[in-house]
């Protein structure tokens, strides 16, 4: 099949395909690992798969987003400073990533996944609670926030659980609102990213359409989920996406576990 094919079967196999990721991402993010497969196994080049897929997920983001926003479960105000130093990065990152090779990361990112998953299993801080926040909503949106805007810009993957776990550690939200206060950060990376690929025209609209209008469905149905069930939903789900996507990444860079295994030795000194 190709992108251009107009055959029901391929459409319908990107829209159920996008529903799948909706509902993931809007709980737990990881939803490009089920699509960007999938748009490349139909024909599209990678320029135009990470194009596609940056318009479609954003279709489902902000279906994710103004779901909780309407629910209370997030407020745009306390959010906007965050949201104005996000979108600053995120353009700065997907500038920056057409001249740059993001190689390296695919070297650091399963660890610092691993280290997600373990956090969300063990910490205390992690559950429908709010905790002491560590910092205030001024100091994270002039550090931690645009940090990961600029990684959501460059590369991507995981950017949501590290959303997530900011939320949690460094403002001591409960995993419900960090969860509703990512899908807002990350439609703020995706809308910067999305414009860019706009302007370099290498979004497949077919496909793009088809996709995001699953997107809206799954999104909607898995953040009515988040906000039903809170913690003993997204807490497993987090784990989950973060090992699945660090699985995604040492299959695709096998040299990770060289990698990995020289840092330890040097660390110990051998």
């Amino acid at each position: 099949m190709s992108p251009a094919d107009p055959s029901l079967a391929l459409h319908a196999l990107l829209f159920v395909v996008a529903v799948a990721a909706g509902l993931i991402d809007s709980i737990a993010g990881g939803g490009g690992l089920l699509c960007v497969p999938v748009l490349l196994a139909v024909g599209l080049s990678p320029a135009q798969t990470l194009a596609t897929n940056k318009v479609q997920g954003s279709c489902g983001t902000f279906s994710a987003a103004t779901h909780y926003l309407l629910a209370g479960e997030a407020s745009l105000g306390p959010l906007v400073p965050a949201i104005l130093t996000v979108f600053a990065a995120a353009a700065a990152g997907t500038m920056t990533v057409q001249r740059l090779d993001p190689h390296f990361l695919t070297a650091l990112l399963p660890v610092l996944l691993v280290a997600v998953a373990l956090y969300v299993l063990v910490s205390p801080r992690i559950g429908d609670q709010d905790r002491h926040a560590r910092l205030g909503r001024g100091a994270f949106s002039l550090s931690f926030a645009p940090l990961i805007g600029f990684y959501d810009g460059f590369f991507g993957p995981g950017a949501g659980s590290f959303f997530t776990v900011g939320l949690v550690e460094l403002l001591g939200l409960n995993l419900r609102r960090a969860t509703a206060e990512t899908k807002v950060l990350n439609l703020t990376s995706n809308v910067a990213s999305v414009l860019f690929f706009l302007a370099a025209g290498q979004v497949v609209w077919s496909v793009a359409l088809v996709m995001a209008a699953g997107q809206l469905i799954g999104a909607r149905i898995g953040s009515r989920a988040v906000i039903k069930r809170g913690a003993g939903l997204v807490r497993p789900c987090l784990v989950v996406m973060s090992l699945a996507l660090t699985v995604k990444l040492v299959g695709d860079r096998q040299q990770v576990w060289p990698w990995l295994w020289a840092t330890a030795k040097a660390l110990v000194g051998y």
